[in-house]
């Protein structure tokens, strides 16, 4: 790379350097050119004559799918692969085997690498590694511009750029404009060889020293209100950046020629390369935080710390950045930020988890669009739909701000309902709890007045631990969650891990079909300390106060007495020891399996109460995959055979006298709350956000009728009941 001749000829020696050690008949490199074209520049084993004549468009051949996917491809038959498409022009037909790894600058893909052997062989993990490290380095051929100008605009930009509107997907509800800010300036590694491994080390060392005494400071912040309640997210990042694992493997890296800027680059595109195969769109989306970390930490090394956050910011403004974690975004003054926008960005990550608990309005997965907005231009973030515009002409910009006023007023509508009951108009009482599973949630809690917590998930904790949480920490943060509740009732759901929400410290084979497979109690019922530990932080988290526990993933009787006397083996040795009890213990089971509900008769006399999991019980229900998105909108909940199932489970649950819970997405909109209700449920446990349109609706309603309607409707055959019921609503004046 640093020798004579001009950059394609260093480049033509790098392939053949390539080929030679790696012992592959053909090493070639693509580059992307304008219009997303992928261009061969050179090549070992092809024809010469095919180099700047072989092109392809993104996604077409083996090379556009790793380009599309910016992932490792590795097969040991190429050709039988659906995504091949043969060339005349390269002579590769003899060619069996293929590695190819994507070529990435500033985490875009500007090009791919590959090599090919004619004999039928699957390449190491260490050989694939070694590509991607030459990958890095031919990343910096991209930025000097020697082969071809790094500015070219592409076709679909220049396309995108006619209009000022732009879509994506909504992470936090709520609308906002003002000047764009970019949250940081782009972090790219410009150096990635060192002959000097001892120095990066010190380096990479004092870098991770700064970095944690960052998050301490952060944690330890006098300003409650800004940092605390998200103590528990900063604990995570703490957790992660002390890991010894991460800093060895930084280490290895170096240890190979490459400086630590460029190791910390490489682990983490290993990281998010294995982090995106995950089934669980939850773990998936901790990528972000990783991300966050890793740029953190090269900032660190680059002597670049600060954010936007640090400088001196208009008063209302809009957050532009490719990504986030949540600690970058509880940097920034709240009473200046309007809204954020993402270039990429998920609703199950933690910095839309932050953004919704404060309210603040965010539009991710905005891809390459966020390449037209420049700093200081005028954006409207229309949260609500999923709209983004950049420069808005004045008649746009004035409608939004009668929207975004508008709004404001609708949002003090449902504050001035925070301490009003849940009543219809035909004096029915609703109850309104909400789903939590991280501290942060509990501020929704007491902001939206809900009369206590109806499901609150315990994974988490466990999910970022390296070993089991040992009782002491678990019961810290039971008792933290019961003091944040102050005096209202937490249902505390039992571990629901494993499957897709694989955990560091319990090995697992890979399941075709995992949200089907070994989890929630299938895994405590073959590991039991964990669920006897768990059990035992919730007695002494409790004691003196009311406890309330169910088990997830239950499918027939037997497997709840199991798990109810393992709970009161952990009482029984409570009292043995003469340790301090929960006042008044209270056990239920959730109902996501469609077997328990022909046990019901069996099941309802043995527990205090019962909450239906709509999500997975749906899924099952409609034997369909929930994250497929081919599959989004197919069937809806709040259809005739849907909704006659929930019907059953309510009428038996009255029959017995047991309270009976729905915890899901289904009961936090207002059209599907009301359908709900129609059938019998008087207590719903939804997002803290959903509480305020949710009890809107029921206070505009008259229960009655709306039953004597849905009594008519049930025995249709119609796909869905939404179209008639928001008719319903609109006739009745119903606000929803």
């Amino acid at each position: 790379m640093a020798g004579v001749g001009n950059a394609e000829q260093r480049l033509t020696e790098v392939v053949r350097l390539v080929a030679n050690n790696m012992i592959a008949e053909v090493c070639s490199v693509y580059f992307m050119r304008g219009g997303e074209i992928l261009e061969l520049f050179a090549t070992e084993g092809l024809k010469a004559t095919a180099v700047h004549k072989t092109r392809l468009r993104v996604g077409e051949g083996l090379v556009g799918h790793i380009a599309a996917t910016a992932l490792p491809l590795n097969l040991s038959n190429a050709q039988k692969h659906p995504k091949f498409v043969y060339r005349e022009e390269t002579g590769e037909e003899i060619y069996h085997s293929l590695m190819g790894v994507p070529i990435l600058r500033s985490s875009k893909v500007v090009g791919v690498l590959v090599i090919q052997n004619i004999t039928r062989r699957h390449y190491m993990q260490e050989e694939k590694e070694s590509l991607q490290t030459v990958a890095m380095v031919l990343a910096e051929l991209v930025a000097s511009g020697d082969l071809f100008d790094p500015l070219e605009q592409q076709e679909a930009t220049l396309e995108r750029a006619a209009t000022a509107r732009f879509e994506g997907v909504v992470l936090a509800e709520g609308m906002a404009e003002g000047v764009a800010v970019f949250h940081e300036p782009k972090i790219e590694v410009v150096k990635h060889l060192t002959d000097n491994i001892p120095l990066e080390k010190n380096r990479l060392a004092t870098a991770l020293k700064s970095l944690q005494d960052q998050i301490e400071d952060m944690m330890s912040a006098e300003d409650v209100g800004h940092q605390g309640e998200h103590k528990e997210i900063l604990d995570v990042y703490m957790l992660f950046a002390k890991d010894k694992g991460w800093n060895a493997k930084i280490e290895a890296i170096i240890d190979t020629g490459l400086t630590a800027e460029a190791a910390v680059e490489k682990v983490q595109l290993n990281n998010r390369a294995r982090m995106q195969k995950m089934t669980d769109p939850y773990l998936r989306e901790r990528l972000s935080d990783m991300d966050d970390l890793a740029n953190r930490l090269n900032r660190h090394l680059m002597g670049r710390v600060g954010s936007a956050a640090s400088a001196n910011l208009p008063d209302k403004f809009i957050l532009v950045a490719q990504n986030m974690g949540p600690a970058d975004l509880l940097d920034y003054d709240r009473e200046k930020l309007g809204g954020v926008i993402l270039q990429d960005g998920s609703p199950t990550a933690h910095v839309s988890i932050v953004a919704r608990a404060l309210g603040i309005p965010m539009v991710g997965q905005m891809g390459e669009a966020l390449l037209d907005v420049a700093e200081g231009e005028q954006v409207i973030v229309n949260g609500v739909d999923g709209i983004v515009y950049f420069s808005p002409p004045q008649e746009i910009l004035q409608s939004y701000q009668e929207n975004i006023d508008s709004r404001d007023v609708l949002l003090a509508e449902y504050d001035a309902l925070r301490d009003l009951p849940a009543k219809t108009l035909d004096g029915v009482e609703v109850e309104l709890l909400v789903n939590a599973g991280l501290s942060i949630d509990m501020e929704g809690l007491a902001r939206t007045g809900a009369s206590g917590v109806g499901l609150f998930r315990t994974e988490f904790q466990f999910m970022v631990s390296a070993s089991l949480p040992r009782v002491g920490p678990q019961s810290d943060f039971y008792r933290d969650i019961l003091d944040a509740a102050d005096g209202k009732p937490v249902v505390f759901r039992t571990l629901d891990i494993g499957g897709d929400k694989p955990v560091s410290f319990l090995k697992r084979d890979d399941e075709a079909n995992p949200a089907l497979g070994w989890r929630a109690i299938r895994i405590a019922f073959d590991r039991p300390a964990l669920l006897r530990y768990q059990v035992r932080a919730l007695l002494n988290a409790a004691a003196g106060r009311e406890l309330s526990i169910m088990f997830p993933m239950i499918t027939d009787v037997s497997e709840f007495k199991m798990a109810r006397d393992i709970l009161n083996k952990e009482i029984n040795r409570h009292k043995k020891r003469k340790s301090p009890l929960p006042e008044n213990i209270r056990v239920g089971t959730m109902l996501e399996v469609p077997a328990l509900i022909w046990q019901l008769d069996n099941l309802l006399p043995l527990l205090d109460f019962i909450s239906i999991g709509s999500n997975d019980l749906m899924q099952f229900f409609f034997a369909c995959d929930r994250e497929n998105p081919k599959l989004a909108g197919r069937y809806d909940p709040i259809s005739p055979p849907a909704l006659m199932m929930l019907k059953s489970i309510v009428d038996k649950c009255n029959e017995y006298d047991v309270p009976i819970t729905l915890c899901g997405e289904i009961g936090g909109k207002p059209v599907t709350a009301l359908a709900l209700l129609a059938i019998g449920f008087r207590r719903l446990s939804i997002a803290p956000a959903a509480v305020g349109p949710v009890k809107m609706m029921i206070r505009s309603l008259d229960l009655a009728g709306v039953e004597a309607y849905m009594a008519e409707l049930l025995s249709r055959s119609d796909h869905s009941l939404r179209g008639l019921l928001t008719a319903f609503a609109k006739d009745h004046g119903v606000k929803i």
